[in-house]
């Protein structure tokens, strides 16, 4: 065999790699991967809160003596509350925990602290996380009663 019929061997086999042969794909599966694990959840997550957090579930007004209010947490400060609830004299009272969002809120419940108020809420269920609040109920308004 002479160099000729090795040279047209060689042209003929599919083994060796020639020039002209396309370039070879990137793979997409690490991309669809993170996509999965990572911006899916995230996404998900967000777009929960979001919900939760913009739609209530109940509105409402409760009346009692403001009993305790604080500002609480590591990371996220949320003011928390409890409202003592009395339907009779002499009868036990009903505590009803709620959050705060809003520092003007938090301002005139700090002021009108041990006295008798009505408060407007709003419900929100379903919160992801504890850094909105402890409490499902957010206190929208504040006013004082006689």
């Amino acid at each position: 065999m002479d160099n000729d019929g090795i040279e047209q061997e060689r042209a003929h086999d599919t083994s060796v790699p020639h020039s002209t042969q396309t370039p070879r794909r990137r793979r997409k599966w690490p991309y669809v991967v993170f996509a999965i694990v990572f911006v899916f959840p995230l996404l998900a997550f967000a777009t929960w809160s979001a919900a939760a957090l913009h739609w209530s579930y109940s509105k409402g007004n409760r009346a009692g003596f403001i009993q305790k209010f604080s500002q609480k947490g590591w990371l996220c400060k949320t003011w928390e509350g409890e409202l003592a609830q009395v339907n009779m004299p002499g009868a036990a009272q009903e505590k009803f925990l709620f959050s705060v969002r809003d520092d003007s809120v938090a301002v005139v419940l700090n002021r009108l602290m041990g006295s008798r108020v009505s408060i407007t809420y709003e419900q929100h269920p379903g919160l992801p996380s504890r850094c909105f609040g402890e409490t499902e109920y957010f206190v929208t308004g504040v006013r004082a009663l006689p």
